[in-house]
């Protein structure tokens, strides 16, 4: 794609810690992306393509037969072929039959200075599932085997590092106070000693929620269309159906049984570039994989969920 000047740093691989005892390597390079760098080069490809920009509030879309035209709170008119909806969850223009209820991804996280810290530089920590920070029998502990949350890290160097405590998908969400108790538990169990935070991050992602009404006028694009996340699979609400029923236990069976499929499964899923058959055998694959007590969970919290996901897609793909 050309844009490998918009990355601030790139690992040769990545690890999920499951519990104390299982741990996965995911052979697979994963980059943090330059924030400001990319936006300059995405908006310089848009002006050398003869993009034109004009700052205001859409206030609404009037169509007509063969176009349409954009109100702004300007009193500008702006006419239009089609007329995209990237507004996110906002959700401006698009429009919906059914009620909003989305599952809520949360984190608080935090680039930081700190004295040193446990992790190899050149491996970063995708999910840290594991609960052993926490006091056996404590109210804490117990929140987080009903409502888990993982640890997500990008080591720098040996002293600088982002540290992130991240409740994957909740409904509703969890409270930012909780998740910055639980991360706060883990760095003091890690032994890792903030000198100084550089930049901190909060985070509430709303993930999934209804599709828009076709046909329709306006395009939704990302979250305005009813995607997910891609840490549940974008696209798919599949993922997020069954996590969101999932304690602790469950999410560490679910996860085990994800990342020892094959890699073209899960880079698949995660990225939304299965086909339907090939979604098909991920199912089967999955369930395969699976420990007995995870496959009697995926009969019961997934059956539903996985049968509204194929539904849709076929129905999408007559459309």
């Amino acid at each position: 794609m050309g844009l490998s000047h918009c990355l601030d740093a790139v690992w040769p691989s990545a690890s999920v810690f499951v519990d104390d005892r299982r741990v996965k390597s995911l052979d697979r390079p994963y980059a943090r992306v330059a924030r400001r760098k990319l936006k300059s080069a995405m908006m310089d490809r848009c002006v050398a393509h003869g993009v034109r920009f004009h700052q205001a509030k859409v206030v609404k879309a009037v169509h007509n037969e063969a176009s349409s035209l954009l109100i702004c709170d300007d009193g500008v008119a702006v006419p239009a072929t089609v007329v995209l909806d990237a507004t996110g969850f906002s959700r401006c223009l698009v429009q919906y039959d059914k009620p909003y209820n989305p599952g809520y991804q949360v984190a608080y996280g935090i680039l930081a200075e700190v004295d040193e810290h446990p992790f190899d530089i050149d491996k970063m920590l995708f999910m840290d599932w594991r609960d052993s920070h926490l006091p056996e029998g404590s109210e804490i502990k117990e929140r987080n085997r009903r409502i888990p949350t993982f640890l997500y890290a990008m080591p720098f160097s040996p002293t600088r590092i982002f540290l992130e405590e991240t409740s994957l998908v909740a409904r509703p969400g969890l409270a930012m106070d909780d998740i910055q108790e639980r991360m706060a538990a883990r760095l003091r169990h890690l032994g890792i000693r903030v000198r100084s935070v550089e930049e901190d991050e909060r985070c509430v992602i709303p993930m999934g929620g209804p599709l828009p009404v076709l046909p329709q006028r306006v395009v939704g694009i990302g979250g305005t269309a009813g995607m997910v996340h891609p840490s549940t699979g974008e696209f798919f609400c599949f993922g997020m159906d069954i996590l969101l029923k999932l304690d602790l236990v469950g999410t560490r069976r679910f996860f085990d049984a994800f990342f020892d499929l094959e890699p073209h499964y899960w880079h698949g899923f995660l990225s939304s570039r299965l086909f339907l058959p090939e979604l098909l055998m991920f199912g089967l694959s999955l369930f395969a994989n699976a420990s007995n007590p995870s496959r009697l969970e995926i009969m019961a919290k997934g059956t539903v969920p996985l049968a509204k996901m194929i539904g849709n897609l076929i129905q999408d793909r007559d459309r």
